[in-house]
């Protein structure tokens, strides 16, 4: 509090003196007479107001270049050391199987971010079609109610037939918002693509199923995903819903360092 009093402080001062005291004799003073800043609050609010939004926005614009300088800094570890998914032979996929380029996603079906990355998904199996794979795994939010029956619905379907589940996939997030009506929209459009209910009533709570989404998600926090979506590009992650030209640049960059072929 009182080094944020002093940056405060000694911004007010640099309107009205030559010369500007250091933070630390501003503090020095203020420690020794706190009634300083209540003083200088009373004499001057609009004043103080009006630097103190100055200053927290420059606090908001430095951690936010903390944060893009970390990222960065990821990003470049990860194109040398990147991280390896567990795949087994059960994954659910799209694209071809033995492909050069693996993009893996940690996603959430109530998520608007994960539905808007969809559309980028999409675009990446058009135009590297028979070089890329894409696999799907889970990453449901705890505030998101309905994310994880809907993943539940997706991997019990998958035990019946991929192409049903990806199909599933794809129409929950053209329809997302009809998740607020819970399982009664993803039992009918389960019905609408022909699953068999029966079975699908038996898997959905399945062992196997509900194993599959908690290993999904710790796999997800292990790489240090905390929101979704989040992808791994051969290994390299990406935090967020970007653009279709955010992935082509990585691969780019992969080229480019001679770690990938296409």
């Amino acid at each position: 509090m009182k080094r944020a009093a002093a940056i405060i402080i000694s911004s007010v001062l640099l309107t009205a003196c030559s010369q500007t005291p250091s933070e630390k004799q501003v503090a020095d003073v203020i420690e020794k007479n706190p009634e300083i800043i209540f003083k200088a609050i009373e004499k001057s609010p609009e004043k103080f107001l009006e630097v103190l939004s100055k200053v927290t926005e420059r606090a908001r614009e430095l951690e936010a270049k903390k944060r893009e300088q970390a990222e960065l800094d990821e990003f470049e570890k990860r194109m040398d050391n990147p991280f390896t998914p567990a795949i087994d032979k059960n994954v659910a996929y799209l694209g071809t199987k033995d492909a050069p380029l693996t993009l893996v996603e940690y996603s959430d079906f109530q998520c608007p971010f994960c539905a808007r990355a969809n559309t980028t998904v999409k675009s990446l199996l058009k135009k590297y079609k028979g070089k890329i794979r894409f696999i799907y795994k889970h990453l449901p939010l705890s505030f998101h109610p309905q994310a994880q029956i809907a993943a539940q619905y997706f991997e019990a379907i998958k035990l019946q037939n991929m192409e049903l589940a990806f199909k599933f996939h794809d129409k929950v997030y053209f329809n997302q918002g009809r998740l607020k009506e819970g399982e009664r929209y993803l039992k009918s459009a389960a019905k609408e693509l022909g699953v068999n209910m029966k079975l699908l009533a038996k898997q959905i709570t399945a062992k196997e199923v509900l194993s599959k989404i908690k290993k999904d998600a710790d796999e997800a926090e292990k790489f240090g995903f905390r929101g979704t979506p989040g992808f791994l590009l051969n290994g390299v992650p990406i935090k967020g819903a970007y653009p279709l030209e955010h992935f082509e640049m990585i691969i780019t960059k992969l080229q480019g360092k001679g770690k990938l072929s296409i």
